[in-house]
């Protein structure tokens, strides 16, 4: 699964570290998520979706669409 949460995070000039801190998640976790080596949980999606006021689609999306 492909996702725009760097790109998001950056429009808001937050570092990896400000939005693990924001999610209750480590650093690690964001750097992966970020990176597409980990799919968040469901709960976990809606809460990135919900720091960005944004929705779960317009961050996360399957490979082959952008």
């Amino acid at each position: 699964m492909k996702n725009r949460v760097s790109e998001s995070r950056q429009h808001l000039t937050w570092s990896q570290q400000r939005l693990a801190d924001e999610l209750g998640v480590s650093r690690q976790t964001v750097i992966s998520i970020e990176r597409g080596r980990f799919d968040p949980s469901l709960p976990l999606a809606f809460r990135i979706a919900a720091v960005f006021n944004s929705t779960i689609e317009e961050l996360f999306f399957p490979d082959e669409q952008q």
